[in-house]
Order: structure tokens, then C-alpha cells, then sequence
């Protein structure tokens, strides 16, 4: 490949949290919006800001919008007008007086724990003679009563001093001074320090706006709750990579299609409100697609959307194309599905994961030149100039298993990706209007970027188990409306609470390869907004929402599908 035509790279960073809050009582259950808000997505935004040259596509799950503008509003009302912060973690930080009671002490003390031990916690040594306490404590619960004020009061704060993004920690002279003085915090840096993580939640949107205004960030959406849009339009459709699957008892989610296009509208109407324009394109859920999943996000409007690499390589061996005539990898193309105008990208997965779970381990240096490496081998294989390589993760959870959050190798990367002369980076949309010439993609296996299939979301007993109560939710739903029960305002609720549970993490977490403490979090939180969605729809909740039907025994997911959930969700 000549050095004036480079070849085209699309970095693809997913941004989503589930609902953690209580939509009934107002009140936030889990921490993990705020906390990858003020970490990840800043630092994310801060290394793009840095580069006026360097180009991404940046998705947003529509419902962590909303959730990330609830925090700001709870923020900035607490400090203007001492309205309620809704969650307990963050309103620690402005305690005037640190709790008596020992469970409540033991329940702080835990959540500031919840951290990556070597990333975060062994990087200050403030923080780590802080947490060495904490365990003698909780080995002695009787001992609670015996923990002073200040203890809590430092703890609290060094948590947020960890999950504050680096960019911040290097820029912010405030938070210099707090993480100079390492101990001893009064209410008043207490205060400031929940000013600057105000700030940030403030700032957020509006950053990604204005790159975006610039031509430099494509912002892409996600159907509103997060569901497996195919797994809603086709329960069975999960048999396409799997056909020995063990399914739910339910063989179909009732009405799944008016849900899918439920979440898809609410999700482009959020994503509007927020950024004041329509995407083009579509990171489905856990790039979950199926040619049903194709067909309605071309009704509904999209240009393109994204998948994993194995999806591709099903489809085309199904079709008895293994690979490009040329013998090149098939998955750096742009696809279109026979009869559809939409595009389809499919994700590099061996790069993407050696970025999600391998480099972490490395020096950042070597880690940006060797994936850099990498790419240029793939420019150099042909001389084709219709390819684009798509890198595709979230952009949250892999940023604290790096030193500095990640800070050095981002910057390396975006650095040399923006001076290669083989590579361009560039975005989806970009790749359409250049045009690159779609290749034409005979049928579809539906799937996801996990293994190509759905088996992180369906199949296991726990998992089919939340199928069935969700379509039993579903049921009660339609009974209620067809008796018309459900109107105005109080349909509205009830269809938002709905979509909660449609989301796709409660089944990603039900199994018994995921640590206990977190399956039993998303579990809990999973029967909350269940009987939530009955309240609603004035039905009883069934007797089986007071039960646990999952266990978690802490043993990780085959390498490349583990989520963090003890660091965050």
C-alpha cells in the first residue's frame, strides 16, 4: 500500500452504564455512572481535546445520558441550594457528621473499597495504609464503634481522589492540594472536592458536543435501555450460533418488536435532547445484530452499524464465502446486507482485545508501537485501499487495569495513529461519504462481539430464568393496557420502567462464573425494578421477586467478555 493512500482505522469507544437508579424512590443503588463519568469519560474526552488531528466514534447508551445529567443537576442543586444528593457514596463526601450506626459505618467503609487494587489503590500510599485499616476492621465488625470521624472523612475522599480521571489529577490544582495534604480533610476540602466532581458531570456532554460540532468525534447511539435487540424481536434467533442452546420456558418475548422500536425512538430522542442532532449510526447493544435487528435500524434511519468480527465470519462461512477472493481478511470491509441500504462494520477483535485486556501489563510505549505495528502489517498485506479496521470497546473498564488510567498509552496511541503516514484515522460516517465501496453480505447469523452468539445473555439457568420473569413482566404489561389501566402518565412510567428490565446486563451478570458480590448487586437490582414495573401497573409482584435464583462463585469469564464488576460495572 502506497504511503499517499493510507489505510483507513475507526477507534469505536462505547460508553454504558445500566440503570442503577431506583426509579420509585429517587435513589441511586450503585456508584458506577458517576465514577466512570468523572474518570473515564473525562479522560476520554481530554486526550481527543489534546489532538485537534485525531478522529474517533464515540457511543452513548442513551440511558447513561440521562443518568449522567441527573448527577449533575443533584450536584450543582446541592451546592447552590442544599437539595438532596439521591446517592449515599457521593453524598459522604459533604457528612457533616460521619454515621454512628456500625452497618452504616461497615457500608461505607466497604463501597471506598471497591477499587483495582494495583491501579488505584497501591498508586498512593495514602489510600493503601487507609484500606489496610479497613480490613482489620471488617474482620472486626465489633470494633466499628471505635472508628473515628476522621477515618471516614479521609477514606471517603481518597476514593474520589482515585476515581478522578488523570487528566484531572494533572490539571486541577485543587485536587493537587488535596492529594498533597493526604490526610486530615475537613468539610470544607471535602466540599471542594465534590465541586470538582460537580464540574465534570457538568462538562461532560458538552465536551463530546463541541468535538463533535468540530468534525472530530462521530457520536453514535445505542437502542435507549441497552437491550439485545435481536434476543427482543426473536427469542429463538439465539439458535442461528447456537443451536443446541437450552432456552427459556417462554419461546418468544410478546410484543418484542414495538419494544425494540420503542427503545430505538426514546433512544434517538434522548441522544437529541442531549446533543441537539440526530446520530447516523448504531453500536447495537453488546454489538448484538440479527437481519431482523438490521432491518428495523434501517426503518428507523440509521446509515451504519457496528458488530463484532465473528458475526462476519459465521455469515459468510454460512453463505460459503470464508474470506475475501483475495485471500485478505474479510473483516476489514464494509458490508451491506442483500436488500438493505444500511452498512455494516465488523470489529477487529484480536486488536480490540489486546487493547481491552493485554497492554494493560505493558510499558505504554511499547504497548502504542506494537498495535501500531500490527496495523501497519495490515496496510502492507495488499494493495487494496477499499478497507477500514475497526477497533472497537468500551471505554470504561479497561482504563483501571492501566497505570494512569490508561493516560500514557492513549496518548501515545492517538499520537501515533495521527502522525502514520499508511494509517488514517477516521470515523464510520467518514467511511461512507468517501465513499469506501460496500461489499455485499448474502445472509446474516445473528450474534454478538461476545463469541458471535448470545450466550452471555441467554442459555445458562439463571439467564433463562431472567427471560421468563421479564417475559411474565411483559405479560402482566399487556394485560393491564388491554384493560386500560394503563394511560397517560402512568403509561409512560410504566413503559420506561419496562425498558429498564429489557436491558442487557442483568443477564450478563446471572451465572455462576461471575463474583459472587456482584451477581448478587445486579440480581438485587434486577428484582427492584421488576417489582418497581408491577407497582406501576398496580399488580402484586410475584412471590418469586423475594427470591434469589443466582449464585455467583468468582470465577472469571474466558478472557475477553470479563466485565470488572468489583471495580466497576
Amino acid at each position: 500500500m502506497s504511503a499517499e493512500i493510507p489505510m483507513k482505522v475507526v477507534l469505536c469507544w462505547h460508553m454504558h452504564q445500566p440503570q442503577y437508579k431506583d426509579l420509585i424512590s429517587g435513589e441511586f443503588q450503585l456508584p458506577w455512572t458517576y465514577l466512570h463519568a468523572i474518570k473515564d469519560y473525562v479522560d476520554m474526552v481530554a486526550h481527543l481535546e489534546a489532538l485537534p488531528h485525531a478522529r474517533a466514534v464515540v457511543n452513548f447508551a442513551p440511558i447513561l445520558l440521562e443518568q449522567i445529567d441527573e448527577y449533575a443537576r443533584q450536584v450543582k442543586g446541592f451546592l447552590e441550594d442544599s437539595v438532596a444528593i439521591h446517592d449515599p457514596l457521593l453524598a459522604a463526601l459533604d457528612m457533616p457528621a460521619h454515621p454512628v450506626d456500625p452497618e452504616h459505618r461497615i457500608w461505607l467503609i466497604k463501597s471506598c473499597l471497591r477499587a483495582n487494587e494495583e491501579r488505584l489503590v497501591n498508586a498512593y500510599p495514602a489510600y493503601r495504609e487507609l484500606v489496610d485499616m479497613a480490613a482489620w476492621f471488617m474482620e472486626k465488625p465489633h470494633a466499628m464503634r471505635y472508628v473515628a470521624g476522621q477515618y471516614l472523612a479521609d477514606l471517603v475522599v481518597w476514593y474520589h481522589l482515585v476515581w478522578l480521571g488523570e487528566t484531572v489529577r494533572r490539571s486541577d490544582r485543587r485536587v493537587k492540594d488535596l492529594l498533597e495534604k493526604g490526610s486530615g480533610y475537613t468539610l470544607q476540602d471535602r466540599r471542594t472536592l465534590l465541586e470538582v466532581v460537580g464540574e465534570q458531570l457538568n462538562s461532560i456532554v458538552a465536551r463530546y458536543k463541541a468535538l463533535a460540532e468540530k468534525g472530530q468525534v462521530e457520536l453514535s447511539v445505542t437502542p435507549y435501555a441497552h437491550p439485545i435487540v435481536p434476543l427482543l424481536l426473536e427469542l429463538q434467533s439465539a439458535k442461528e450460533a447456537m443451536p443446541e442452546v437450552h432456552m427459556p420456558v417462554s419461546e418468544a418475548y410478546p410484543g418484542g418488536r414495538e419494544r425494540a422500536l420503542w427503545h430505538m425512538r426514546r433512544g434517538l430522542e434522548v441522544f437529541e435532547n442531549h446533543f441537539g442532532f440526530r446520530p447516523r449510526g448504531c453500536w447495537p447493544s453488546e454489538g448484538s445484530v440479527s437481519t431482523a435487528t438490521l432491518k428495523l435500524l434501517e426503518e428507523v434511519g440509521f446509515d451504519w452499524v457496528a458488530s463484532g468480527e465473528t458475526v462476519v465470519r459465521n455469515s459468510l462461512e454460512r453463505s460459503g464465502q470464508d474470506g475475501d477472493a483475495q485471500g485478505e481478511q474479510p473483516v476489514y470491509r464494509r458490508y451491506q446486507l442483500d436488500g438493505l441500504k444500511i452498512s455494516a462494520f465488523f470489529r477487529d477483535d484480536g486488536l480490540s482485545d489486546l487493547i481491552g485486556f493485554t497492554y494493560a501489563d505493558w510499558h505504554a510505549d511499547d504497548a502504542a508501537a506494537n498495535l501500531l505495528h500490527h496495523l501497519e502489517n495490515i496496510a502492507d498485506a495488499s494493495g487494496d485501499n477499499n478497507r477500514v479496521v475497526s477497533i472497537i470497546l468500551d471505554g470504561e473498564n479497561a482504563w483501571e487495569h492501566y497505570p494512569h488510567n490508561g493516560y500514557y498509552f492513549l496518548k501515545g496511541l492517538y499520537e501515533g495513529l495521527v502522525e502514520h503516514p499508511k494509517l488514517e484515522l477516521t470515523t464510520f460516517s467518514e467511511c461512507l461519504d468517501a465513499p469506501l465501496e460496500p461489499r455485499k453480505l448474502p445472509s446474516l447469523v445473528a450474534g454478538s462481539w461476545v463469541y458471535g452468539t448470545f450466550s452471555t445473555w441467554i442459555g445458562d439457568e439463571g439467564k433463562n430464568r431472567g427471560w421468563d420473569m421479564l417475559v411474565d413482566a411483559k405479560r402482566a404489561y399487556d394485560e393491564s393496557l388491554a384493560a386500560g389501566k394503563l394511560a397517560g402518565r402512568t403509561l409512560g412510567l410504566a413503559d420506561v420502567q419496562l425498558a429498564v428490565c429489557e436491558g442487557s446486563d442483568w443477564f450478563w451478570w446471572f451465572g455462576d462464573y461471575n463474583p459472587a458480590e456482584t451477581v448478587s448487586d445486579f440480581e438485587r437490582l434486577y428484582r427492584l425494578h421488576l417489582a418497581n414495573f408491577y407497582q406501576l401497573i398496580g399488580r402484586e409482584p410475584p412471590e418469586y421477586l423475594s427470591h434469589t435464583f443466582t449464585h455467583g462463585r468468582g470465577q472469571p469469564r474466558k478472557g475477553g467478555v470479563m466485565r470488572t464488576g468489583q471495580e466497576g460495572a
